[in-house]
């Protein structure tokens, strides 16, 4: 029977235990379909209440790590190790570079001097109630403004807003799909990519990749041989390989796309720290783009951008209860005042400033385990690398994530995706990276 320990743990007896089963599943101890024990007798073994497994079980169910069936008992869920990328994590003396955030600032000022200024202008209370209609209306020209250095032309009403881009990848594939139709998404996919499906049960097929990205001629046997309808696809910047569309990549796909009435919902929130254009520009009429602030300028705004063609916005909310009406109003103006006086494109500019340092770093350290012919990326995704890497990291200190938590079939490829922006500086970064050396013998 899997018994956890976490006696050393300053959670809550019922949170520690959720971390446990989060542990164990991302490290592979529980694996996909395993029984969790019955929670009576997991109590009495531990020595705990029955309550407190209870709940931690059911905090585990909310967070997608198990499932509870009356009868049967609690099972780890088979897509539990992407959710256990976002579980609660406290300090543990690891250098944690497994999820994909945007390089922090410690000395920024730029929050506290907007809200100082937002106070001095007496509208802070305003922002406590519902979005205004004036709000609204400024915020979907500051989102046009934005995505206009993509090279899309959209008028202010040629986007919806949303929460960030995971609402806003949920909300084009309620939008766009019905219950239990395939959908096409690249083999190594972003988590958030695969828990919106999961959640509105909508089942998956990858696409072949190389270094390049998506390859048209799979992309094209997968449209024939599953009738899809749908292709959600990041081509800039990917996650995790961190692959991008060149020119020639990005018209394959649209003729692919074209040819067999594809609708596509491009997720572009890494787009403006890349030099590539989405495909939005090459094929509006049948494209969805999802934006946001969150990788390049701050994620605690939550806010983004759905642009597209009016015939597919249409479908999207029309009542905006699930999309616009769950941003925060405060977050909503800092996101304007930050887009209007050129704060969003100076933290955007430092952040590729501070990735281009990172990467030039990276290969510095890691040398022949570097993979050639990469751009420059949020996160570095190691194809060469060894079975066995992810735990051979963390015995030294640096938590990666491995390849099958993107897998969107079974692989059985052995990569680590490394994000080069989670470290807190670059002096962390570097140790981090020796650590990975150290763990990689050549």
């Amino acid at each position: 029977m899997w018994l956890p320990d976490f006696k050393d743990s300053p959670l809550p007896t019922y949170l520690a235990l959720v971390e446990a089963i989060a542990t164990a599943i991302g490290c592979g101890e529980l694996r996909p379909g395993e029984r969790l024990p019955p929670q009576r007798r997991l109590a009495w073994a531990m020595g705990i209440n029955p309550s407190t497994v209870m709940l931690a079980y059911r905090e585990a169910a909310r967070r997608h790590l198990v499932s509870g069936e009356v009868g049967r008992g609690t099972y780890v869920l088979a897509g539990s190790r992407e959710a256990s990328l976002f579980r609660l994590r406290q300090p543990s003396g690891l250098i944690d570079l497994s999820t994909n955030v945007p390089v922090h600032d410690p000395d920024n000022r730029d929050l506290a001097d907007s809200l100082a200024e937002l106070a001095g202008r007496g509208e802070l209370n305003a922002l406590l109630a519902y979005p205004s209609a004036a709000l609204v209306e400024r915020a979907h020209l500051a989102g046009a403004n934005w995505l206009r250095q993509r090279g899309l032309e959209l008028e202010p009403d040629g986007l919806v807003l949303c929460a960030g881009a995971q609402q806003g990848v949920s909300a084009a594939l309620l939008a766009l799909c019905e219950a239990g139709e395939p959908i096409l998404v690249e083999r190594f996919s972003a988590p958030g990519i695969k828990a919106a499906a999961r959640q509105l049960r909508l089942p998956l097929h990858g696409v072949a990749m190389d270094e390049r990205g998506i390859l048209p001629d799979d992309l094209d046997r997968q449209a024939r041989a599953t009738g899809a309808r749908v292709v959600v696809l990041t081509p800039c910047l990917q996650n995790p390989t961190g692959a991008t569309l060149d020119a020639e990549r990005r018209a394959a796909v649209a003729e692919v796309a074209r040819r067999h009435g594809l609708w596509l919902v491009e997720d572009d929130v890494y787009g403006v720290l890349g030099s590539e254009a989405p495909l939005a520009a090459r094929i509006p009429e049948r494209c969805l783009l999802i934006s946001s602030l969150s990788k390049s300028v701050a994620p605690g705004l939550r806010v983004g951008f759905i642009g597209g063609a009016g015939e597919l916005l249409e479908r999207i909310d029309r009542e905006a209860q699930a999309t616009r009406w769950a941003v925060a109003p405060l977050s909503l103006a800092l996101a304007c005042e930050w887009i209007e006086d050129g704060t969003a494109a100076r933290r955007l500019h430092w952040q590729r400033q501070e990735l281009q340092l990172r990467w030039r770093l990276t290969a510095r350290v890691l040398g022949a385990r570097m993979p050639a012919g990469r751009v420059v990326a949020p996160h570095l995704w190691l194809d060469n690398a060894p079975p066995g890497l992810t735990e051979a990291c963390r015995q030294q200190g640096v938590e990666v994530v491995p390849a099958s938590v993107f897998a969107v079939d079974a692989s059985p490829a052995t990569a680590v995706r490394v994000s080069l922006a989670a470290a807190a500086s670059r002096a962390e970064l570097k140790q981090a990276l020796e650590r990975i050396v150290a763990a990689w013998p050549l």
